[in-house]
């Protein structure tokens, strides 16, 4: 009988490559209330509200507060909800997502 030599193939190593993070941001503005942002801080991004409340401090003094780290479809949904909410209650309140 013939002898049979099998190829063994090499394993083969695939690289899991992250999708690229976005940081999503609140702007602060003379109009939206305090409580509107926590508001939002809980609802949209799930914050606690002692959370919430630091956040919309850092909004407050520094003109900016980071909601959250996330993939682009998620921050751009959030961004979407932020500002859908904001003209439903009649508040300026912006905003935006950066590349991490």
């Amino acid at each position: 009988m013939p002898e049979i030599k099998e190829k063994v193939r090499p394993a083969t190593v695939r690289k899991v490559v992250e999708p690229p993070m976005y940081r999503v941001l609140l702007h602060n503005d003379d109009y939206t209330t305090m409580q509107f942002v926590v508001n939002i801080l809980v609802a949209v991004f799930g914050k606690p509200f002692e959370q919430a409340f630091t956040i919309m401090l850092n909004v407050h003094r520094q003109g900016v507060g980071e909601c959250g780290i996330y993939t682009y479809e998620v921050a751009e949904t959030k961004v979407e909800t932020v500002h859908k909410l904001a003209v439903e209650s009649g508040f300026p309140l912006k905003s935006s997502m950066e590349k991490v």
